[in-house]
C-alpha cells in the first residue's frame, strides 16, 4: 500500500482521499444508515469521489453519528441510574444521618435538665445515647423485614434484606439490638431511680412497635406520623430529661417543666417531618401493596404544600412559646438562625416532589434541619442557665 501511494503522485494522479463511509463506520459502530450504493465506484475509480458527493455523504454521516451518540448516551445514563454501587446501597441501608433522631431528643433533654439543675451527667448521657442507637437500629432493621414481607420493599435496593438476602438474619439482629437497647435503658433508669422515665420510654418503644410490626402495622393506615411525634417528642425527650434530673441530685422530686414539654413538642415536629418526607419517593410502591401513607392518600403535590405549612408552623410555634416564656429567648434566637435551612427544604420539595430520583434526598435535608434546630434549641437552654436569664416553671411535681 505504501508503494502504491508513492507511485500515484509520480503518475500525476492525486492521492486517494480517505473514504467517508469507512471513517464513519469506525466512529459510529451502529452506522447501518450508510450503504455502499451511495458511492458509485464504477464512475470514480481509485476511490476518488466528487467533492459534492463527499460533502453530502459527510453531512449524512455527521447527522447519523449524532443520533447514534445521543442514543448510546441516553442508554448509558439509564444504566447508571439503575446500577448503584454496593457501597452506596450499604451506606443508604445504614442510614447514618437518621441517627440524629437518637441524639437530638437526648441532647435537648439533657440541656433542659442542665437548665433546671446546673448539672450534666455525662455517664448517663453516653449510656442513653448507645441504648437509643440500638433502639433506632432495631426500628430500621425490623421495618425493612416487615416491609419485605408485604412487598413494599420489593424494588427498594437499599433494603437490608435485599442487600444481604437474609430475612431471618436481619430479624434476629434487630431483636438482639432491641434487647441490648432495652437493657441499657433499664440500667440508666435504675441508676436514676426514676420509674416514670422508664414508663415513658416503654411507651416510646411501643409506638415504634405498633408503627411497623404485625399484627398492628399502623403505618399502613397512615398513622406513622402521629406515632413518630409522640415517640420522639413528649415520650422520649421527657423521659431522657427525667433520667438526667432526679431527687438524688437536686434534693426534691423531679419536676416536669413547661420548658421541657415545649422543647419536646418542637423536637417531635422536626422528627416527624423526616418521616413524612421519606414517603415521597415510595408512593408508587406503597400504593401497590396497600400501604396508605399520607402521601398515598393526598398525593405528592399536596404533600409538598404540607411540608411548607409544617415548617411555617414550626417557627410560628417557636415564636409563640417564646412569647409565652415557655422557651428561653436564647433558644428562640438561635433556632431562628435555621430559618434559611427550613426555607431550602420547602423550595427543594416544591421543585422536585414529582422526581423520585431527586426527592429521595428531601429526607436528608430534613435531617439537617432537625439536627441544627435541635442543637440550637439545646445551646439556647444551656446559655439561659449560664447567664441566668431564665427560670423554668414546673407543671407536674
Amino acid at each position: 500500500m505504501a508503494t502504491i501511494c508513492g507511485v500515484i503522485p509520480v503518475l500525476g494522479v492525486r492521492q486517494v482521499p480517505s473514504f467517508p463511509f469507512i471513517d464513519v463506520q469506525r466512529s459510529c459502530p451502529n452506522a447501518s444508515h450508510l450503504h455502499s450504493k451511495d458511492i458509485n465506484e464504477d464512475r470514480y475509480p481509485f476511490g476518488i469521489v466528487k467533492q459534492s458527493s463527499k460533502e453530502n455523504i459527510s453531512q449524512r454521516c455527521r447527522r447519523a453519528s449524532i443520533k447514534c451518540y445521543k442514543k448510546n448516551s441516553d442508554s448509558s445514563c439509564d444504566q447508571e441510574k439503575n446500577d448503584v454501587s454496593q457501597a452506596t446501597l450499604i451506606w443508604r441501608a445504614i442510614k447514618l444521618p437518621i441517627y440524629t433522631v437518637a441524639a437530638v431528643p437526648l441532647t435537648v433533654a439533657s440541656a433542659a435538665a442542665y437548665l433546671q439543675t446546673g448539672q450534666f451527667l455525662a455517664r448517663r448521657y453516653l449510656g442513653l445515647l448507645i441504648s437509643s442507637i440500638f433502639i433506632i437500629t432495631w426500628l430500621n432493621l425490623s421495618n425493612d423485614v416487615y416491609d419485605f414481607d408485604t412487598g413494599a420493599d420489593k424494588n427498594k435496593k437499599e433494603s437490608v434484606v435485599n442487600i444481604f438476602g437474609s430475612r431471618t438474619g436481619s430479624l434476629v439482629a434487630a431483636n438482639l439490638l432491641l434487647a441490648f437497647g432495652s437493657a441499657g435503658l433499664v440500667w440508666v433508669a435504675s441508676v436514676s431511680g426514676n420509674v416514670r422515665s422508664l414508663l415513658l420510654l416503654f411507651c416510646a418503644v411501643m409506638c415504634g412497635y405498633v408503627y411497623q410490626c404485625p399484627p398492628f402495622r399502623l403505618s399502613y393506615q397512615g398513622l406513622g406520623e402521629p406515632l413518630c411525634f409522640a415517640a420522639f417528642g413528649p415520650f422520649a425527650t421527657t423521659a431522657f430529661y427525667l433520667m438526667q434530673i432526679t431527687s438524688s441530685n437536686v434534693g426534691y422530686p423531679c419536676p416536669v417543666t413547661r420548658t421541657v414539654l415545649s422543647a419536646s413538642i418542637l423536637v417531635g415536629c422536626t422528627t416527624t417531618l423526616i418521616l413524612f418526607c421519606s414517603h415521597f419517593h415510595q408512593v408508587e410502591g406503597d400504593r401497590a401493596v396497600g400501604k396508605l401513607s399520607p402521601l398515598v392518600r393526598i398525593g405528592q403535590k399536596a404533600g409538598s404544600e404540607i411540608v411548607k405549612i409544617a415548617i411555617v408552623a414550626l417557627y410560628c410555634a417557636l415564636f409563640v412559646l417564646s412569647i409565652a416564656n415557655a422557651v428561653p429567648l436564647t433558644s428562640s434566637v438561635l433556632c431562628a438562625l435555621t430559618i434559611p435551612l427550613g426555607n431550602m427544604v420547602v423550595r427543594y420539595v416544591e421543585k422536585n416532589y414529582h422526581d423520585n430520583e431527586k426527592i429521595f434526598m428531601a429526607k436528608y435535608y430534613c435531617v439537617r434541619l432537625h439536627a441544627l434546630f435541635g442543637m440550637a434549641l439545646a445551646a439556647g437552654l444551656v446559655a439561659a442557665r449560664r447567664y441566668g436569664t431564665y427560670t423554668p416553671r414546673s407543671i407536674f411535681p
